[in-house]
């Protein structure tokens, strides 16, 4: 396994542990070739993708995010970018506009793409808390 394999699957099992405290059957999704449907399985209706590198490819990460949304055929996603010398629950996560309340939707950072998605960017721990309080 190359180092950034390593550090790839490390990443994910701190943000499948961290899950784990509202989807006790999060787990690690086993790889699926060109149709992936994410790198977290056991959150029903939700796609999450982990990065852990060191140069940031957030325009390229969200369409790979999108494109295992619409292979898994559920309604929401979240990326998670991991940030150095942070705990889990403060790594990045951005999450399409649309699958937040209105009431909240400006609150966070907002990254609009080149299809003209709106991405809010906040920690981990607000993103699993809004998944989690939308009934997933």
């Amino acid at each position: 396994m190359t180092a950034s394999k390593k550090k790839g699957t490390a990443a994910e099992r701190e943000v499948v542990n961290f899950l784990k405290i509202w989807w006790p059957a999060a787990e690690r999704r086993a790889l699926s070739g060109n149709k992936d449907k994410g790198d977290v399985a056991g959150i029903p209706g939700v796609v999450v993708e982990v990065k852990a590198a060191s140069r940031l490819e957030l325009a390229k990460w969200q369409r790979e995010t999108y494109a295992e949304l619409a292979n898994a055929g559920v309604s929401a996603c979240v990326l998670v970018v991991k940030r150095a010398y942070k705990a889990v629950g403060q790594w990045d996560a951005y999450v399409p506009a649309d699958q937040i309340p209105s009431v909240l939707r400006w609150g966070g950072e907002q990254a609009v793409t080149k299809d003209g998605c709106v991405w809010v960017r906040m920690d981990l721990l607000l993103a699993a808390t809004l998944l989690k309080a939308n009934g997933y």
